[in-house]
């Protein structure tokens, strides 16, 4: 299991490729759920980044599949 500081390492790597790789992209960053919290007093744990790392991973997979020239 990856800790804390690997996780967030693969984060930051993660969005700094698609800032400057895929400019167009890095405004959808802001929109997913993850970083809209419900709670007041969210809980951010190895488990929560996580599936963020995981769902920034989806986004640019599905991105470049869409978007591959032809």
């Amino acid at each position: 299991m990856k800790e804390m500081k690997e996780i967030l390492s693969e984060i930051v790597l993660l969005t700094n490729q698609i800032e400057t790789e895929y400019p167009e992209l890095y405004k959808f960053l802001e929109e997913q759920p993850m970083t809209i919290p419900a709670e007041d007093k969210p809980e951010i744990d190895r488990a929560t980044m996580e599936n963020y790392l995981m769902g920034l991973r989806a986004l640019l997979e599905h991105y470049v599949e869409e978007h591959q020239f032809r």
